[in-house]
């Protein structure tokens, strides 16, 4: 057999699927993730798939580990050089207060400390030409203070280089002859917009997770090649496209939202083949909650994205999928603060130690122990019977932790406060949502909940009703969808360019031009690193009413004319902001190209598991608290459910991975691709 494999490592399970082409056989597995060598927990997932590496001709990955690395600040130890004069570039930053009411607010500490910042002769004018040549023998003592002061990394920013690259790509061919054993990468390898601090940010970021990046793939492929894998490796990209593991060691920050990606590009495939045009793709795992909007079966990329938050954390000019995380996960922690307020995370127990109910050592109750204790999950049976939770354990802890401190005694204090944990968690996703839709200008009842992750079926129909959300659809095996989603995806490459000037007939020729060159160079990249030659591309351009601070990005794939163009950017300017003004002129800042190219890819109608026979109809006691307290629910096994079939709520529909809750008064239904669709009721 020869699999196309796909391996997503949460931040508590590491989810495996693997497809054979040739006999249509899918398998999936799943395993805690091991934080002390990731590889582990794959190569584990490979032991339960019974599954050799050498059976494999693909594998594709994702991975948080450059989103971990960057928030918990366990990367490189990491030099700047940058032109002198813009030592403190990276403290100064912006001028902004995104927190104006927070008077004791402060930003996170820069990547890089000062001593660590050094400052070189060298200077690009705003044209491109040579200011002040760049100076090789001060360069060359600055090789000599790196290696004294133990930098593993180096960061290489000059001012202007967007416009013209020379110095920065001379200066980082020497330092790498210099310093054959230090990671060495420069800001137009990464982007070439003018923002001087957000480039400066973003090779810092870049530099500062690199060689933890390239060490991880170098060891991941060699442990494969060892046990016989002789196929390709790919990485998940933050722009929803897979990228070599040549320009991954290159350009590590591409991967800063590598791991829930995967589940926006499956649930776009799913999207375009059960005909919906616009979904929020909701992903909950043991960690976190991720959601993104799928409009016309596209979803949206960000070219700007902010490391732990807008608030406290720092920019990266790089092409992420419009994704938002919150906290709230099944590991995530209940607990109370000094005044006695309930929280739900966003801390969490992860996979080490985990939810109380594992048995791994876990003390922190969590939302996984409060859905256990509400029986919404069947503790003989979960992960398809590789794992006992532990009831008691659970109960305990809520008791303990959060009912007896607020003064809710006895059983039903317990499952008032499991109640409690599961409301105030259903409340920050739902949060989450109305930040990628409503924020957006967009009404979420006009779109289904595309719902995944170990997590997202068991809450989607609480959060459905809470948005008032008409159906809300589980794809098949939602607990391993993230992997399947990667399975599912292109290559891809994005490229950007700082492009000035006001949109007229002049402007628009010039446009089509930089676009024509950069389309030639990704087509060149692409047939490189992937082998193939098919290649399609998508538009963007960065636009204005000249005068203005922010910019929006229009999809301008096929338009010609200035007309095209204007009508375009005033249609997204009037949907966001709620008006648009046809007498002020409109301007350029970027142009954005995304350029695509197909792999071979499985039937989305082949991926759910084979149908098992139907068990005899069971029920189970199950408590939702707003709609009558402790119900009679009845259980079924998904994969013995055909197409076609329906039944009404309460209901729990179990499978390895997930578990789906039904409310009462709302019904469902078993799609064609074995997908279920859920109508909530309007009450």
């Amino acid at each position: 057999m020869s699999y196309a494999i796909a391996v997503d490592i949460g931040g508590t399970f590491t989810d495996l699927v693997a497809f054979d082409h040739a006999t249509q056989k899918v398998v999936y597995a799943k395993s805690p993730t091991t934080y002390d060598n990731l590889v582990e927990g794959i190569l584990d997932c490979f032991n339960k798939a019974k599954i050799k590496p050498a059976e494999a001709s693909l594998v594709n990955h994702g991975t948080t580990l450059v989103i971990n690395s960057l928030i918990q600040r366990k990367g490189a130890r990491t030099a700047l050089v940058t032109s002198k004069g813009f030592r403190d570039i990276l403290e100064i930053a912006r001028g902004n207060r995104p927190d104006p009411f927070d008077l004791h607010y402060q930003r996170d500490e820069p990547l890089i400390p000062r001593e660590l910042r050094l400052e070189i002769p060298e200077r690009m004018g705003s044209k491109g030409e040579v200011v002040t040549p760049l100076d090789i023998p001060a360069l060359e003592k600055i090789a000599g203070e790196i290696k004294k002061l133990g930098a593993e990394s180096v960061a290489i920013f000059f001012m202007n280089s967007y416009i013209n690259s020379a110095h920065e790509e001379a200066a980082a061919e020497i330092l790498r002859e210099l310093l054959p054993d230090t990671y060495v990468t420069f800001s137009t390898e990464l982007t070439r917009e003018w923002y001087e601090y957000e480039r400066c940010s973003t090779v810092a970021a870049n530099a500062y997770i690199g060689p933890q990046v390239s060490t991880y793939i170098r060891r991941l492929d060699s442990d494969f090649k060892q046990q016989g894998f002789g196929g390709s490796l790919f990485m998940m990209g933050s722009n929803g496209g897979l990228l070599s593991t040549d320009r991954t060691c290159r350009q590590p920050i591409g991967l800063v939202e590598s791991g829930p990606i995967g589940g926006c590009i499956g649930a776009s495939a799913y999207a375009e083949k059960l005909g919906f045009k616009n979904l929020v793709a909701f992903d909950m795992g043991g960690t976190t909650a991720k959601c993104a909007l799928v409009e016309n079966g596209r979803f949206s990329v960000n070219s700007l994205y902010y490391a732990n938050g807008y608030v406290k954390g720092f920019p990266i000019k790089s092409a992420v999928i419009d994704i938002v995380e919150v906290g709230s996960g099944g590991g995530s922690i209940a607990w109370l603060d000094s005044q006695k307020r309930l929280h739900v995370g966003p801390q969490s127990a992860g996979s080490t130690p985990g939810p109380v109910c594992y048995g791994r050592g876990g003390t922190e109750p969590t939302v996984t122990d409060a859905n256990l204790v509400l029986g919404r999950l069947n503790p003989a049976n979960f992960l398809g019977g590789e794992m006992q939770l532990d009831v008691s354990a659970a109960e305990r802890a809520i008791a303990e932790r959060i009912a007896t401190p607020l003064g809710y005694a006895g059983e039903s204090g317990m499952v008032q406060m499991a109640d409690g944990i599961i409301s105030i968690a259903t409340v920050i996703m739902a949060g989450a949502i109305r930040k990628v839709s409503v924020e957006h200008g967009l009404d979420p009842r006009d779109f289904i909940l595309f719902s995944y992750g170990g997590g997202g079926p068991l809450h989607s129909s609480a959060l459905a009703h809470e948005l008032s959300i008409p159906t809300v659809v589980i794809p098949p095996e939602p607990g391993n969808f993230s992997a399947i989603g990667m399975l599912l995806a292109d290559a891809r490459i994005d490229t950007s360019k700082t492009f000035v000037g006001i949109l007229d007939d002049k402007s628009v020729p010039n446009m089509a031009e930089t676009f024509a060159t950069l389309e030639h160079d990704a087509q060149a990249a692409l047939a490189s690193e992937f082998g193939t030659s098919e290649v399609f591309f998508e538009r963007h351009a960065e636009m204005r009413y000249r005068g203005q601070r922010h910019n929006i990005k229009v999809p301008v794939s096929g338009l010609q004319d200035q007309e095209a163009i204007r009508g375009a950017f005033e249609r997204d300017y009037k949907r966001r902001y709620g008006h648009a003004d046809a007498k002020a002129p409109a301007e350029f800042q970027a142009l954005h190209l995304s350029a695509f190219a197909r792999l071979k890819q499985p039937d989305i109608a082949r991926l759910p598991r084979a149908a098992t026979p139907a068990e005899t109809a069971q029920t189970r006691r199950v408590y939702i608290g707003n709609v009558g307290g402790w119900l009679d629910a009845k259980i079924y096994h998904r994969d013995a459910l055909e197409p076609g079939f329906a039944a009404a709520g309460p209901a729990v529909i179990e499978e390895y991975g997930s578990t789906t809750l039904i409310r009462p008064g709302d019904r469902f239904e078993i799609g064609a691709l074995r997908e279920i669709r859920i109508h909530c009721s309007a009450k």
